[in-house]
């Protein structure tokens, strides 16, 4: 395992360091900034702030040139991460293109469609959807059941996706749609790019108990797809989802690591103030998962290294998703025990505003569901890496 950057990685953090401190104004970094803007203000300074950032050649840090990344080093992309978090920068409005569907275009899709989607992905001119799961269809992924039929030159789609991000403010999504009547669990399944301007498709939004709607569920009533806007092979679409998912999995973690390690802190300063810093069972839990972070931070430089080395980590890589969401849900739940019955406080004493961490305590029950539920990621992790029985 290698703990170091190169020189040149060191060069990068500076030049980004800089170019943050720059540009993100200082209101943004305080706390309950971005809580307090309605979704659509949030929405669209995030957007613009996002598209100077690709301007000044800070997007797509570890694509190639040609596509209009910068052809780094993982080792930068992780410096990245590492410092977008410290900077305390606005989160991204298009993670799910960026993340999946833009490697995967890379990787699989036509020349037309990488001229068409990967730029003005990069500049935010297109806002990506996901669109995977439905009311029926969870973590059993094959058991989809929107349709799309055949009608000369197109796919006429009909069905429904359910907590996708971002649906309200998305322009187009990759969702997977059953094209060949009859076929069961992963066959006749494609990955089809769908305009959601359209007549036919309706978005609507989820409210979530932190009173924010970052999902939203997507209707489609004969919505009109060009065959040709197909990812992948026509019937071939699990084998395109598993492509495409498995560029989250090669994340290494720094970027959790240093989010949670920074809550760690202000978590920590709560407990202080409310005098129960000197309680030992606080302290037990507290000096717990400082060490479950800590672990966190030598796995994701492990698993830098092995990217770096040019390791393809396959299923290992269900370990960094169990690790980190593991940590963070208990992160959030000594929080909860620090406060007790304070939990119902939104501010306390000396005027501290605890509504943020609230919201991040609720998020963490999430975390260890989505993109994998933990009890999948074990499975996996036995089976597939330990070669323990099914």
């Amino acid at each position: 395992m290698d703990l170091t950057f190169t020189p040149a990685e060191e060069e990068f953090r500076a030049e980004l360091r800089s170019w943050l401190a720059a540009h993100i104004p200082q209101e943004w970094t305080r706390a309950g900034f971005w809580e307090s803007l309605g979704d659509d203000e949030s929405f669209r300074l995030r957007r613009d702030w996002e598209r100077d950032k690709a301007d000044a050649g800070f997007a797509g840090i570890g694509w190639p040139t040609e596509y209009g990344g910068r052809g780094g080093t993982p080792g930068m992309k992780a410096i990245y991460d590492e410092e977008m978090v410290r900077a305390y920068a606005p989160r991204t409005v298009n993670t799910l293109g960026l993340t999946f569907l833009a490697p995967t275009v890379m990787a699989i899709g036509t020349d037309a469609q990488r001229k068409e989607i990967i730029g003005p992905m990069l500049r935010n001119e297109v806002i990506w959807c996901q669109g995977f799961s439905e009311p029926g269809a969870g973590s059993d992924l094959a058991a989809l059941s929107t349709k799309g039929v055949r009608d000369g030159d197109d796919f006429v789609v009909n069905g429904q996706k359910v907590w996708t991000t971002n649906a309200v403010h998305g322009d187009k999504i990759f969702t997977m749609v059953r094209t060949e009547a009859g076929s069961q669990k992963h066959r006749g399944i494609s990955m089809l790019l769908i305009d959601m301007n359209q007549p036919g498709v309706t978005a609507r939004p989820l409210k979530q108990m932190s009173g924010a709607s970052e999902f939203g569920e997507v209707f489609f009533d004969d919505a009109r797809v060009p065959a040709t806007d197909c990812l992948g092979e026509i019937g071939d679409g699990w084998r395109t989802a598993m492509l495409l998912l498995s560029f989250e999995r090669g994340a290494s973690g720094i970027s959790q690591y240093t989010e949670f390690r920074r809550q760690y802190d202000e978590i920590a300063a709560v407990a202080r103030k409310l005098g129960r810093d000197r309680d030992p069972v606080i302290r037990d839990e507290l000096a717990r998962v400082l060490t479950e972070l800590e672990c966190l931070r030598l796995h994701s430089m492990h698993v830098l290294t092995q990217v770096e080395q040019g390791r393809d980590l396959g299923f290992e890589a269900s370990m960094t998703k169990l690790q980190w969401s593991e940590t963070f849900q208990d992160l959030w739940e000594v929080y909860d025990r620090i406060l007790g019955e304070d939990a119902t406080l939104d501010t306390l004493a000396d005027g501290t505003d605890l509504r943020p961490m609230h919201a991040q305590a609720m998020w963490s029950r999430s975390v260890t569901i989505w993109g994998g539920s933990s009890q999948v990621q074990r499975n996996i992790t036995a089976e597939r890496v330990l070669g323990l029985p099914r």
